[in-house]
């Protein structure tokens, strides 16, 4: 009997794709990627010094790259391996997207499979689709893979080439990334619109009247036939700029006070009417998903991603990694037929929606998101979901229904108002007869339509004080009426600036201007966060003080690599690698070493010149301050008089750049600085010991004077270190006592002596907070004052109970309830020692930094256990344990870089799929799934 060995990227796909295949076939997951460049500073020796050397990649013979197995892969590949020799047919069934097909190209290429290979490709995890499929295959797409690996090369030769500057220029650490760059220079963008931003005031009057029994409320709109201002009509310096009237808060008082007292009729004097017509929006895309639980659920980008992730594999929803609208005839059918039933046949139209896709760059002809199969499952009948991925599901779900559903209709009443001529004091404070008038709108909606399914979210606007729009009530109404007034206000306004971006609004202005793709903008938005060029307020996305920097620098040197129109273009020709229409390895060449539309990057960085490095990171005030970027992070310089040094004036970490405004730099200037306060003298030493407000905190120190240096003295004399100690959490610098700062530089404080062992037992306090020490053993204190209160016997008490016991009750973050499928234990993800991690109870897994772990998903924590699992246990570093290993990487080498040099891929061999004719293929790149695509290396 035959047997087939099936290939999937996660083992979350390897449970639902089994139950749907026989017997005949085996399921195993690669784990994402099972190779990629290798760093340069792990090539052979022979390969160091050529034209390979700097990047892996050989930029002098057809950008051909270096690809090598990762460590952590090593044990995967084996078994993957060891499986295809019992098969008589290999399946690549990874994603159906350019990683997926690159992932299938490096497994085909490092399996070498000696029998017949089938590419296998899916957009949904359900017995019809997979059956589908199965019967349905192809061979590997040479141009998806030629499309994957020149991005591939094209973010490690940006990030190479330009990260090294920044490095010099502007601080250690930080990074350039092809989208990363232009994702941070849109939010620097934005915050220098702020900052320049000049706020107008202007006033209005609103006004409650009453008809027939009902009241409203209606806003001034003119005075004296002339329309009065509202924030619209001022620019960003806040000047006017229309023929608008600005409302002083004189006359907008008068009139308010006027209307209160009932001294000025008012009368309908016109009423317009309009039909109202709202369209459902399309089906779910990747960007449009991101936006949407962004608004609705507060996910980011990465949270919905990581949710979509476990329910396309857990067979709930279409593939995730999408840029069509499209719906199949199958869920076309499905959703019309669920919208029938729910909400009535009046809601559907009589023939199915289509909808055109918005994106600049749409690739892939995928589906919609939406969910999966012939029926859709309504969320509640849902099973073995978390309550976020049933949030996820309950939002696609109502999306795709009301995409299919008829239009919410109505009628849109505007009504004007007249009020009758008053004394009211002008611009001057003369008073004149004026007339007014009022306006007030409001929708009727007499049929909802796809409304009753779902309404889309907005995000936020400027100046939406001055909206008029609105579903207010209004009572019936005649031409010449006279209404009530029952009250009235005079409200003083001022312009808004641009709204900052959130995730929603940079993942729609990315997609909108053709910059990256939409299913790597999670990745970014991540990356520019962890980078420290943006922080998170709220919901706002606010750059740092190095991001302005950073953009600075690539602005005034890299100016074509962060303009959104070029970093647009990029994709477009990656489009058409993919498509075949382009050459990659000419594109590359042109990009690299320049050609007739760009001078190139090489060329750029070999013609920097100098950069003047204290340029790039200042920015002017103020006449006399200066915002400079330091070791230690952003600080205000102050020009004093002829002679004497600039003061310098930390800026508070919590003040976002567009709120150290001229003001704001005056008032840190007037601040009293704030001195070492002196609490008393050591009495032994009689040096003072001062509480001092340091970068990490406030802490107390001991002034040690310079010590006298010796005449001749060719090197200056060290002075000794001071004794130093951070506060506790409960301590103010303020109040701080010579007692309590005493008390701190004595530690760590000897409780006692362990009687067993004869070690001394020691409180202190650590990275990970207080606890007690005995020899190599330690136990965690409860809170930092047990320091100081914990006696002999306490401490003896902690140390007879298990490690960790007093932590167990607060361990546990998320406990999922189901199993590991390799192990059958239950997974967990819990919070440690040295932070979260994810655990079978077998298998530990540090949650990577800067990942919240309480939105980590069943199936990712499962892609976590199978990685670090197939790392196998750390392995002791010993310098016979190296020989080999090197000897071995060397040799295992050797084939990868003879593939390098190859000759280009002929017609032919792109379109078999026998082991044979692939193995003359040249190398195609893959990145680690779940790693930044476009973050510098």
């Amino acid at each position: 009997m035959s047997h087939k060995l099936v290939i999937v990227e996660s083992p979350t796909k390897v449970k639902s794709i089994s139950k749907y295949l026989g017997d005949d076939y085996t399921v195993m997951a690669s784990v994402g990627h099972i190779r990629d460049l290798i760093e340069p500073k792990n090539l052979p020796a022979e390969q160091k010094k050529g034209s390979l050397g700097k990047f892996s990649v050989d930029v002098e013979n057809g950008f051909e790259p270096f690809y090598v197995v990762s460590d952590a892969k090593k044990k995967t590949v084996t078994e993957l391996k060891r499986a295809l020799k019992s098969s008589d047919e290999l399946i690549l069934a990874t994603d159906e997207d350019r990683e997926g097909e690159a992932i299938a190209w490096h497994l085909l290429e490092v399996l070498k499979p000696k029998v017949p290979v089938k590419r296998m490709v899916f957009h949904e995890i359900t017995q019809e689709a997979i059956e589908a499929a199965r019967d349905k295959t192809r061979d590997i797409d040479d141009h998806l893979v030629d499309a994957q690996e020149t991005r591939r090369i094209l973010d490690r030769l940006y990030g190479y080439e330009i990260s090294p500057v920044l490095w010099r220029k502007v601080g250690p650490g930080l990074s350039a990334g092809r989208v990363q760059s232009a994702a941070t220079r849109l939010i620097v963008d934005r915050e220098r619109e702020r900052l320049a931003f000049v706020a107008a005031s202007y006033w209005g009057v609103e006004a409650d009247l009453a008809a027939s029994g009902q009241g409203f409320g209606v806003r001034l709109t003119r005075v004296d036939g002339n329309r009065v201002a509202t924030g619209r009509d001022f620019d960003d310096h806040g000047q006017l700029t229309g023929d608008a009237t600005i409302l002083t808060e004189p006359t907008a008082t008068a009139l308010a006070d006027a209307l209160a007292a009932g001294s000025i009729a008012v009368t309908v004097s016109n009423i317009e009417s309009k039909p109202y017509t709202r369209r459902p929006a399309a089906p779910f895309t990747t960007s449009t998903l991101q936006q949407e639980a962004s608004r609705k659920l507060g996910f980011s980008a990465r949270q919905t991603m990581s949710v979509a992730q476990s329910l396309y594999e857990n067979g709930h929803i279409t593939y995730m990694r999408t840029d069509s609208s499209n719906l199949s005839a199958q869920a076309l059918n499905a959703a019309r037929s669920q919208a029938r039933e729910l909400y009535g046949a009046e809601t559907v139209p009589e023939k199915p929606r289509f909808y055109g896709s918005k994106s600049k760059n749409a690739q892939e002809a995928h589906e919609a998101i939406r969910p999966a199969g012939s029926e859709f499952a309504r969320p509640r009948e849902l099973s073995g979901v978390n309550d976020n991925e049933r949030k996820l599901y309950d939002l696609i779900w109502k999306r795709t229904v009301a995409s299919q559903m008829a239009d919410a209709k109505g009628q849109t009443q505007t009504i004007t108002f007249a009020g009758a001529a008053h004394e009211l004091p002008d611009a001057s404070g003369t008073l004149t007869k004026i007339a007014t008038e009022y306006q007030v709108s409001g929708t009727v909606i007499t049929f909802r339509g796809f409304l009753a399914a779902y309404e889309e979210g907005r995000d936020e606007t400027r100046n939406s004080q001055d909206s008029s729009e609105g579903n207010a009530k209004l009572p019936e109404l005649t031409t010449g009426a006279q209404v009530d007034v029952t009250g009235a206000e005079a409200k003083p306004h001022e312009t808004t600036p641009p709204p900052r971006y959130t995730e929603a609004s940079l993942v729609k202005v990315l997609d909108d201007l053709g910059i990256g793709r939409p299913s790597t903008y999670a990745s970014i938005i991540a990356t520019i966060q962890d980078r420290g060029y943006v922080n998170r307020r709220g919901n706002a996305l606010v750059p740092s003080w190095t991001a302005f920097s950073v953009v600075r620098l690539l602005e005034d040197h890299f100016t074509d690599l962060v303009e959104y129109d070029f970093t647009a273009q990029m994709e477009s020709d990656l489009d058409a690698i993919a498509s075949g229409e382009q050459d990659r390895v000419e594109w590359l060449g042109g990009f690299y070493f320049g050609n007739d539309d760009h001078p190139g990057l090489r060329r750029v960085v070999d013609n920097l010149g100098e950069i003047d490095a204290r340029a790039i990171n200042s920015t002017r005030l103020t006449d006399t301050a200066t915002l400079r970027i330091g070791r230690y992070g952003p600080y205000i310089e102050v020009a004093q008089g002829e002679g004497e040094d600039p003061r310098r004036i930390n800026v508070p970490e919590e003040l976002a750049p567009d709120e150290l405004t001229a003001d704001k730099v005056q008032e840190l200037i007037d601040a009293p600085v704030a001195g070492d306060r002196v609490l008393g003298q050591d009495p032994e030493s009689g040096h003072d010991i001062v509480v001092k407000d340091g970068r990490f905190g406030p802490y107390v120190s001991e002034v040690i004077p310079e010590p006298e240096q010796p005449e001749g003295a060719k090197r200056k004399k060290a002075a000794p270190k001071p004794r130093t100690a951070s506060l506790f959490k409960s301590m103010s610098p303020d109040t701080l006592t010579f007692e309590q700062a005493m008390q701190l530089l004595s530690l760590p404080r000897v409780v006692g002596t362990d009687e067993e062992s004869g070690n001394d037992i020691t409180a202190q306090n650590g990275r990970y907070g207080a606890y007690l020490k005995k020899g190599t053993d330690t136990r965690s204190l409860p809170d930092e004052e047990s320091i100081f209160s914990i006696d002999l016997a306490g401490a003896q008490e902690l140390f007879a109970q298990p490690k960790y016991a007093n932590r167990q009750s607060k361990t546990v973050i998320l406990d999922f309830a189901e199993p590991d499928p390799v192990s059958g234990k239950v997974v967990k993800v819990k919070d440690g020692r040295f932070g979260p991690y994810v655990t079978d109870g077998e298998t530990n897994v540090t949650v990577p930094r800067g990942q919240d772990a309480s939105t980590i998903t069943f199936a990712r924590a499962v892609e976590m256990i199978a990685e670090k699992r197939a790392k196998g246990p750390a392995k002791k570093r010993t310098t016979a344990a190296k020989k080999p290993a090197a000897k071995k990487a060397t040799t295992a080498k050797k084939p990868a870089a003879k593939k390098t040099t190859a000759a280009k891929k002929t017609t032919a061999a792109k379109k078999t799929t026998t082991a044979k004719s692939t193995a003359a293929k040249k190398p195609a790149t893959a990145r680690t799934t779940k790693t930044t695509t476009e973050s510098a290396e």
